[in-house]
């Protein structure tokens, strides 16, 4: 299961951890995702979202 949100398509975005004596490592941040259950055509599903769709409303929670 890929870590990405169903409602945006937002994912790990990848970089470098940079040391004070300037060795590089890989590094990635993940996104915030929750399992949410989420109306989706008038009926319940669990949803992968990530916390800024949640904040925006663009998920409809399922009560």
């Amino acid at each position: 299961m890929s870590r990405q949100c169903e409602v945006c398509g937002k994912k790990p975005q990848f970089g470098n951890n940079v040391s004070h004596s300037n060795n590089v490592t890989k590094r990635r941040w993940n996104p915030n995702i929750q399992r949410v259950r989420a109306l989706v055509g008038g009926a319940p599903k669990r949803l992968r979202v990530c916390t800024s769709c949640i904040q925006a409303g663009k998920v409809l929670k399922a009560v």
